[in-house]
């Protein structure tokens, strides 16, 4: 007895020293940082507590607008994703050896690119005289070039150029533990291929869809650079209006609360979809 509790102690020993360089960088380099920001928020021009920050964003409906447009652009970019990755991934599922890593390496070879490189790219081809207005104008199909940049389908564009490869592989990592055993039980009992979709494939992939669609919205809520380059001045989410306002207007009490405003919507909204999802679940198996 007296021997497994002192094997206890040594294995809890060890797992802590095995944590602690994790544990002391997550604490210097995020939880202290996060700490002085909020601090900020709550200070005046006098470091005096004030809640005048947060009062702003209820009393101004700027704000909120720019609050909602970021949730309306990061909702696009994961409707669009989700429609895009799923066809990707079920091909990839459905291949084997050097094709799927084939495939593989084409989704992230473009994000080995900086993002403001790949941004400049979008800039190039969907400018007024870019590769797709240039093609549409010299067949006669337009008279005047669309405008496809600086605003919310350009940021749209933008995003999910940067975080679809999340979405593809977050499905294709669930398709691929499917056993495909259950479609030759599912053919010899007849079922069309639609079916064996609706009935085997989209059910098992639900949950790298919730992982995809999770890492889509929360990483679509926090971006910066891709509203700032193919947004403009035109399109004005929350990231880009707290930069504004730390480095342009140097109001890092403002800056500050609307950061911790845009973390707690984001971390609202993903927890709502979580519960959502989780009792969905949840009222299936009791119905069943």
């Amino acid at each position: 007895m007296a021997g497994a509790v002192q094997s206890n102690k040594g294995s809890l020993r060890t797992a802590l020293l095995l944590l602690t360089p994790g544990l002391v960088l997550l604490i210097v380099a995020f939880l202290l940082p996060m700490l002085y920001i909020f601090l900020q928020s709550v200070q005046d021009e006098h470091q005096q507590f004030t809640m005048k920050q947060y009062l702003l964003f209820v009393q101004d409906p700027y704000y909120a607008q720019v609050l909602w447009r970021t949730i309306k652009l990061s909702l696009y970019t994961v409707a669009a994703s989700l429609l895009l990755a799923y066809p990707v991934a079920m091909f990839m599922a459905r291949t084997t050896g050097k094709l799927r890593g084939i495939v593989t390496f084409l989704i992230i070879s473009p994000h080995l690119i900086s993002v403001v490189i790949r941004n400049f790219g979008w800039v190039v081809i969907l400018g007024d005289k870019g590769w797709i207005n240039t093609t549409l104008l010299n067949l006669g199909l337009i008279d005047e070039p669309l405008r496809l940049l600086y605003n919310e389908l350009g940021v749209v564009i933008g995003l999910v150029d940067s975080f679809v490869v999340y979405m593809v592989l977050s499905i294709a990592t669930s398709l691929y533990a499917i056993d495909t055993s259950l479609y030759k039980a599912a053919g010899i009992l007849g079922a069309s291929r639609l079916r064996a979709f609706l009935t085997i494939t989209l059910p098992l992939s639900l949950p790298g869809m919730i992982a995809g669609i999770t890492l889509v919205f929360s990483l679509s809520m926090s971006a910066f650079v891709t509203p700032a380059l193919m947004g403009g001045t035109s399109v004005k989410v929350m990231p880009v209006i707290a930069y504004e306002k730390i480095m342009a207007t140097l109001n890092w009490p403002l800056g500050a609360a609307l950061s911790f405003l845009l973390l707690a919507s984001t971390y609202a909204l993903v927890a709502l979809f979580t519960r959502l999802i989780e009792t969905k679940r949840y009222k299936e198996v009791f119905s069943s």
